[in-house]
């Protein structure tokens, strides 16, 4: 997989896809990917948004279509920045103007926002603290889910609750050559 810190746009659908099968559902992060991904019900948009203003208009438009497009055809979207926000304090600020959206459009508790970087880092660790390695993916990516979804998910027989504790004891548990074979952007 290119590093990203080429940052070559044209190998980013790629290595989110990579990313997808290897991680996310190869290591089981989220037991509720694999489905939709087999199904094609997930959308990968790589973005071309340089500016703040030119994403959220972008971001915008991919809600919408989710809006208008039934979870049968159309259960999530991940937008894929390869122009902008490659500095995490810079993406994680940008959340707070997601959020802001969601609550102008009304879409407040209709869709969530969830985040993924290369460089992500949960308040209160270290860079290099493995439970890092949960939402670390190849480019920075807005992951666009229906809340009626995470509801379900949440209402499973799975324990959902201990899902963030598991894959963090999963990623402390790969040795140095399971992290270089699955994070090779690190």
């Amino acid at each position: 997989m290119p590093s990203p810190t080429s940052r070559n746009p044209d190998s980013a659908e790629r290595d989110v896809r990579v990313w997808l099968e290897r991680v996310v559902i190869g290591l089981n992060l989220c037991p509720f990917a694999g489905q939709p991904y087999r199904n094609g019900t997930v959308r990968i948009v790589i973005s071309d948004s340089a500016t703040p203003d030119s994403l959220l208009a972008e971001l915008r438009t991919e809600l919408q279509r989710l809006d208008e497009t039934p979870a049968t055809e159309l259960e999530t979207t991940l937008l894929v920045l390869t122009k902008m926000l490659a500095k995490f304090d810079d993406y994680n600020q940008f959340l707070d103007e997601v959020d802001d959206l969601l609550v102008a459009e009304e879409w407040d508790g209709i869709y969530q926002v969830a985040s993924f970087h290369p460089d992500y880092q949960f308040a209160e660790t270290r860079p290099e603290d493995a439970g890092n390695l949960t939402n670390r993916a190849p480019w920075p990516i807005l992951h666009l889910l229906r809340e009626e979804s995470v509801e379900r998910a949440v209402e499973s027989d799975l324990n959902v609750e201990a899902i963030p504790a598991r894959n963090i004891a999963k990623m402390e548990s790969l040795t140095a050559e399971e992290r270089r074979e699955l994070f090779p952007w690190l």
